[in-house]
């Protein structure tokens, strides 16, 4: 993981955003081409490749913590919002566990409904977020 840093927030902070979503973009326009030209082998390839992907994760990440519309709401984990620091780690623990991630059971919340009812909310951990936003940058269809 990486080690504690002061410095961790400003290099969170002095992150170039815009290079990595023209980095993923251009693996995502690479397989978008594979798939047309209907080189399965080579579409599958690239989706693994955006997994492993630095800018896939990074941005997996700061959608969930920063950008997203739930991100003050807890999962299971009791994580509801993340310091630098802390997306930092788990940008790296990302890079060691993305083949090997089972997802962790999901929070329920019950929320009441106009007529009475309730309906069940299901939140996510942190973890398991990031892992399905990463995954989702690299597939457009099914392959």
């Amino acid at each position: 993981m990486v080690r504690y840093s002061p410095k961790a927030s400003e290099l969170w902070k002095k992150t170039n955003w815009k290079k990595l979503r023209r980095s993923l973009f251009r693996l995502q326009v690479r397989v978008w081409k594979a798939i047309r030209a209907g080189d399965k082998r080579k579409a599958k390839s690239l989706q693994k490749l955006i997994l492993k992907s630095y800018a896939a994760r990074m941005l997996a990440v700061r959608q969930v913590t920063q950008l997203n519309a739930g991100k003050k709401t807890a999962g299971v984990d009791g994580k509801a919002s993340l310091t630098s620091y802390e997306r930092l780690n788990l940008s790296a623990w990302l890079s060691h566990h993305y083949n090997n991630w089972r997802c962790q059971k999901l929070r329920e919340i019950p929320i009441p409904k106009k007529d009475g009812k309730t309906r069940i909310l299901k939140v996510p951990t942190v973890y398991s977020y990031c892992t399905s936003i990463q995954g989702s940058l690299g597939i457009f269809s099914s392959l």
